[in-house]
């Protein structure tokens, strides 16, 4: 199948959130992930835009889009603009990239977006992740959605290491797993979010704004479903423990809201059931400490626990609070963002198991929960009646095998406190070899955080989220910045140039961050910096590839130019064609009269007979055009 056709094969808002990224598979199955497409993951679309027209499956649906010089341009008249294009198929986990050139700009607030989730034709809603050309600026990079109204909702931010500006080839990719999503940019991750809004059918699309931008080798690769251990050279997850508890009143909405925007990618909350079988948020047995009632939750009707305050015991701003039900965190966890690590609470029945796996499922919510518990039979319970939920057991002290406990339960992670792991540590390698996660409790520490970093942890539970993710994104900025992507344009001869053969013009290449430049004319390589000799070309289009290559990759461009015919290029085979002088001059006569069939068809006669038989089929065809034109 060719590379440039869509394969369908067997088919806190803040710069300094920078946590892993988790996606849901069966109990148990965790691969540790490189980052980037193993060679085995499903290629969706594969364009590098050699064409001379849009590919089959590219559907525009706004602005002006086109193909020329080997890619793909894209065009919006003004900032009122969303020019886009959509292609590919809908895909829940799935990586999308492309190199995109800002070819000019109406400002530096104007962009371009890689569309994660865009209706086939076009229409709103969309979810994309964008690039302004001033990308250093603190929203230079961001994911977005157009909802049903037309309206813009920026769900986080974030500043690129360098700018894209104008002129100047990026490398910008984005791995997609359901409603989670991690951007990078010229191979480097810069920003996380756990609010990509989703549908049941939407596409891939590059979306542009008050600019002209051109793309190439655009990629779209189905990825597996993911792992739950952290991907090499990501940060650690940032889990808020009771949402975010040090902040706020714990194990309450606004706990929740308060580590969301603090950086959190998961709430960790406890649930347990009220009198009445209604499951409620809760990590005490009784209500005496965190709310002003008292009584053991179990023995309190939900019409009881629904009157408590729970927020007036943190502080006096927070009155009035009250303690969520398991239902309504799950809807506010859909509409608001985020992922929740449930902790089943306490011994369970069978029913009460139940119960809370129909709720999870009745909000829609099994691909962003991940459950855990003390209780071995709670999670045999859920294993069984729910087994696409991931499970983790909770641990005060290490179990004497992990590793053949975590089998036996179908774990995908066992989660020790730190307090129990910092007497095992190599347990965390044991446990990655069987492709279970570890998610250690609860740790407030910046030095424990350091050591459970350096160990391989793949997420920590924290009182202090906010912190935490900052830490994390300090983390990150001392980490080694990858090599920047080479970049690559063909200078000469000038991209659709006309040319006749009496020209010699020089095959000029400029790169950057390359260590080798290689370069071909219709597949037949040629030495940049040389002259191009067309008298040894037929008249029609040509094509120039560049291929530079370094060590941040691979980078391609493509220019292309045509051999017109003209008396001067005629002129010009016909004086360094090797023939003798009387020929010469014969030529040369009915040439200067504008003989040109006569000419063709004297060539033609002549070939191999005093001139040479290649040069006289360009003489012949050349006189031929003219005389026809």
């Amino acid at each position: 199948m060719s590379r440039r056709s869509i394969r369908v094969a067997s088919a806190l808002l803040t710069t300094a959130v920078l946590v892993p990224l988790f996606a849901a598979q069966p109990a148990g199955a965790g691969t540790k992930l490189s980052g980037s497409a193993p060679a085995d993951d499903r290629v969706v679309v594969s364009e590098d835009f050699s064409g001379n027209s849009l590919p089959a499956g590219f559907r525009p649906a706004g602005g002006t889009w086109e193909v020329k010089n080997g890619r793909l341009y894209g065009t919006s008249a003004d900032s009122s603009q969303q020019s886009r294009i959509t292609f590919g198929e809908h895909l829940n986990d799935f990586r999308i990239e492309v190199t995109a050139r800002f070819e000019s700009v109406k400002d530096s607030a104007r962009w371009t977006a890689m569309g994660l989730d865009v209706p086939a034709n076009g229409s709103v809603p969309w979810s994309i992740a964008t690039m302004r050309s001033g990308t250093t600026a603190s929203n230079g990079l961001e994911f977005a959605q157009r909802t049903p109204t037309g309206t813009w909702n920026v769900t986080d931010t974030a500043a690129a290491a360098s700018a894209a500006g104008t002129g100047r080839d990026v490398r910008i990719a984005v791995e997609v797993h359901g409603t989670k999503a991690r951007w990078f940019f010229d191979g480097r991750e810069a920003m996380r979010t756990t609010r990509v809004a989703r549908s049941a059918e939407g596409v891939e699309a590059l979306v542009v704004n008050g600019s002209t931008v051109s793309f190439d080798d655009l990629k779209v690769t189905e990825l597996p479903s993911g792992s739950w251990i952290r991907p090499d050279g990501s940060p650690m997850t940032v889990i808020a423990h009771r949402g975010a508890s040090s902040a706020a009143p714990e194990n309450t909405l606004v706990s929740d809201e308060v580590a969301r925007r603090g950086g959190a990618e998961y709430i960790e909350n406890d649930v347990q059931p009220s009198k009445d079988g209604v499951p409620y948020v809760l990590h005490d047995s009784t209500v005496d400490r965190t709310t002003d009632g008292k009584g053991a939750v179990r023995n309190l009707a939900s019409s009881q626990l629904d009157a408590l305050d729970a927020g007036s015991w943190f502080g006096p701003s927070y009155t009035g609070t009250r303690i969520p039900t398991l239902a309504a965190q799950l809807d506010d966890l859909r509409s608001r963002g985020g992922n929740l690590l449930l902790e089943i609470k306490g011994a369970h029945t069978r029913d009460e198991v139940a119960t809370i796996v129909k709720t999870i499922r009745d909000h829609g919510m099994t691909d962003r929960v991940f459950v855990q518990s003390f209780e071995v039979d709670a999670l045999k319970y859920t294993r069984e009646l729910a087994p696409e939920l991931p499970l983790g057991l909770l641990r005060g002290s290490l179990d004497a095998d992990p590793v053949a406990l975590s089998k036996e339960l179908g774990l995908a992670a066992y989660n020790p406190s730190d307090n129990a792991l910092s007497k095992r540590p190599g347990v965390v390698a044991d446990l990655h070899r069987a492709g279970v996660a570890v998610m250690v409790w609860t740790v407030d520490s910046p030095a424990r955080w350091q050591a459970l970093e350096a160990g391989g942890v793949d997420g920590i539970i924290t009182n202090r989220p906010a912190e935490l993710a900052g830490w994390n994104a300090a983390q990150q900025q001392e980490r080694p910045t990858p090599p920047a992507a080479p970049t690559v344009t063909i200078a000469s001869p000038v991209a659709s140039a006309s040319l006749d053969r009496s020209q010699t013009p020089v095959a000029a290449v400029q790169a950057t961050g390359a260590d080798k430049v290689s370069l071909t004319l219709d597949g037949d390589a040629v030495t940049p910096g040389k002259p191009l000799d067309l008298t040894a070309l037929a008249a029609g289009k040509h094509t120039l590839r560049a291929e530079a290559t370094g060590p941040g990759g691979t980078a391609h461009a493509t220019s292309a130019f045509t051999v017109r015919a003209t008396p001067t290029g005629l002129a010009h085979l016909i004086l360094t064609s090797g023939a003798d002088a009387n020929r010469v001059a014969t030529m040369t006569t009915m040439l200067g009269h504008g003989h040109y069939s006569q000419l063709a068809n004297w060539a033609a006669h002549q070939s191999g007979n005093g001139l040479n038989a290649a040069r006289a089929a360009l003489i012949v065809a050349e006189a031929r055009a003219l005389a026809a034109g």
